[in-house]
């Protein structure tokens, strides 16, 4: 399992941008949205791994009610995995609870489910599973 990002939740992309392009960082690629989570992504590649930054594309999605509660900041941290129903059963075997039955889309084609935060300490977890090296959305 590796660090796949570290989400953070702002209000505004440009505003949420600003400190992560002083520290010399550029955005990956183009902003996506990712309609099953409600959100607009912006990535920064750091190392192996990216900074992800969310805004809320709708007043009912997830981050915009985190938003609401909490103000920006850190959200999520996400762990890459190989088989993500493997995953999930070896977890749910454990006592972990999932926020959703099954797996979600996700940024880049990526299927992820999220950990509830009471099992993850207070942290949400999100587990994510690339497609397959040679399928469009695939990162090394």
């Amino acid at each position: 399992m590796l660090l796949d990002h570290v989400a953070i939740a702002t209000p505004d992309l440009e505003e949420g941008s600003a400190p992560y392009v002083a520290l010399g960082l550029h955005p990956e690629g183009p902003d996506e949205e990712v309609e099953s989570q409600g959100v607009r992504v912006r990535a920064f590649q750091v190392g192996d791994s990216l900074i992800e930054l969310l805004m809320p594309t709708r007043p009912d999605s997830p981050i915009a009610v985190y938003l609401d509660k909490r103000g920006p900041g850190l959200h999520h941290i996400a762990y890459r995995v190989a088989d993500l129903d493997a995953e999930m059963t070896r977890l749910q075997a454990q006592g972990a609870r999932f926020l959703r039955e099954s797996p979600t889309p996700g940024r880049a084609g990526t299927r992820v489910n999220f950990l509830h935060p009471r099992w993850g300490q207070g942290t949400l977890i999100e587990l994510v599973e690339h497609p397959a090296a040679g399928q469009a959305g695939a990162r090394q």
